[in-house]
């Protein structure tokens, strides 16, 4: 399975690739550069942040769905009281509260990619 990683806290994007190493993992810093890895990495899931620097991940969300309505994105967010709806309505399937476990988090990536 391939998956996204779309974080700007580089200490947390390297521990979620170590939580996923059982994964295709690519990487994204930014909304933007998520954009563009997802055209060409084709991931099955996406976990994105929410506030990012360059382009926040409700707006990556709303592009990528744009490019593919059947984008399957996870918001992962501390943030969740303040952007979890907006995060939804822009096409999120669901919100990921940090902090999170290596298994709550694998556990809803296998619900979300089947």
């Amino acid at each position: 399975m391939k998956v996204l990683i779309v974080e700007d806290d580089i200490a947390l994007l390297e521990a979620l690739k170590l939580m996923l190493s059982d994964f295709e993992v690519e990487v994204a810093v930014n909304g933007k550069d998520a954009i563009e890895k997802y055209q060409t990495f084709k991931p099955d899931i996406v976990l994105m942040d929410i506030v990012m620097p360059e382009m926040s991940g409700i707006d990556a969300t709303k592009e990528i769905l744009k490019i593919d309505k059947d984008a399957k994105i996870l918001a992962i967010t501390a943030f969740a009281k303040h952007k979890g709806k907006e995060m939804l309505e822009a096409g999120a399937l669901e919100i990921i509260e940090k902090p999170f476990s290596k298994s709550g988090l694998i556990d809803k990536i296998k619900k979300h990619a089947d």
